[in-house]
């Protein structure tokens, strides 16, 4: 029976900026599969070149995201990127949600 490992990486600054071969070393892939998916649209990185692409944790999550999709329901990278995207804009309207709910809250004097 084999098992699965995990990697549990514990990232204090969530402000660091990665060049792309720390990027690719911080997410086990390749620097053509990150080309890639910065050519899709799938990843954003800061710079215009490859030499000068900055990455940040919203990256690293992000790629995460899209390895998972990929994986789960075979997306090629169009239909990758317009997801992740999809699912960037629902988790800004529920932080939306969840703060007009406090502010409601607040006035409501609960």
């Amino acid at each position: 029976m084999a098992s699965e490992q995990m990697l549990i990486v514990e990232i204090v600054d969530d402000t660091g900026r990665y060049g792309l071969r720390e990027f690719c070393e911080l997410c086990a892939v390749t620097a053509e599969s990150v080309r890639e998916l910065v050519e899709a649209g799938v990843l954003l990185p800061a710079g215009r070149h490859p030499h000068e692409w900055q990455f940040n944790l919203h990256a690293i999550v992000r790629l995460r995201r899209a390895r998972r999709l990929q994986r789960d329901f075979a997306l090629n990278l169009d239909g990758l990127a317009l997801s992740l995207d999809l699912l960037d804009e629902l988790e800004a309207t529920r932080e939306r949600v969840r703060s007009l709910e406090r502010q409601l809250a607040q006035l409501l004097g609960e």
